[in-house]
């Protein structure tokens, strides 16, 4: 079974060589949107969102930064800022961050050999990571670029737990449109599918909830990008 398929039968409508990005595309996404459109006043808790199909099966064991392992494409740097609306959106110290995304060719590690994904990464642990958020709420990461895969816009899972553990939330960020369009028929010695399939706003997660996942993404296929992100937890 196809992935796309899958999802909709959950019923979910829903090494590194680091070209400029070009304008945000608004024919395929809403109104331009970044990290700060999402830093309202409202304090508004992230949406949730599914940790499936493919969610990392035993996170404790990855602490680590940097998560590329072997995986090639162009080079990123993933900034997260964890905020409590319980405490008035100030920054959430001690909150541990698991993040897992795809490579460059939309395959997952820990999975495979089926029809969700046919290639066999059952003994690989690639693009999946574990960090504690400092006195400022943030963690980062050393990764690449994600590929695509049927059905879905390019997209970075996160799972936030407690200091003690408690799960606080889990979500998915989006990325710019125009910047995955650049990445995906710029740097094809990487990436060979051309550009993604589903658009951001087709996208069965991220139709209903494409402000507050939006991503902010800087840089070029040349030096490398660094994406930002706020997330709001109720803790």
């Amino acid at each position: 079974m196809e992935r796309k398929q899958f999802l909709k039968s959950l019923g979910w409508s829903t090494l590194v060589t680091p070209v400029l990005m070009g304008c945000k595309d608004e024919s395929n996404d809403p109104s331009p949107v970044s990290d700060t459109d999402n830093s309202d006043e409202s304090c508004t808790v992230t949406p949730s969102e599914t940790a499936g199909p493919f969610p990392t099966k035993s996170p404790s064991t990855l602490i680590m930064e940097n998560i590329t392992s072997d995986r090639s494409g162009i080079a990123m740097s993933v900034k997260i800022t964890v905020q409590n609306s319980n405490n008035g959106c100030e920054p959430l110290s001690g909150a541990v961050v698991d993040v897992w995304h795809c490579d460059k060719d939309g395959y997952y590690s820990e999975y495979g050999g089926t029809g969700m994904q046919q290639a066999n990464f059952t003994s690989s642990h690639f693009l999946r990571g574990r960090q504690t958020t400092n006195a400022d709420g943030q963690v980062g990461f050393t990764t690449i670029f994600p590929g695509w895969y049927s059905g879905r816009a390019p997209h970075i899972h996160v799972h936030i737990y407690d200091a003690n553990g408690k799960s606080l939330l889990v979500t998915q960020i989006a990325f710019p449109t125009s910047t995955c369009d650049t990445v995906y028929t710029s740097a094809d010695q990487f990436y060979t599918k051309g550009k993604q399939d589903t658009s951001n706003i087709s996208d069965n997660i991220f139709a209903d909830s494409l402000d507050q996942e939006m991503s902010t993404v800087t840089g070029s296929v040349t030096d490398g990008f660094e994406l930002s992100h706020r997330i709001v937890v109720a803790a």
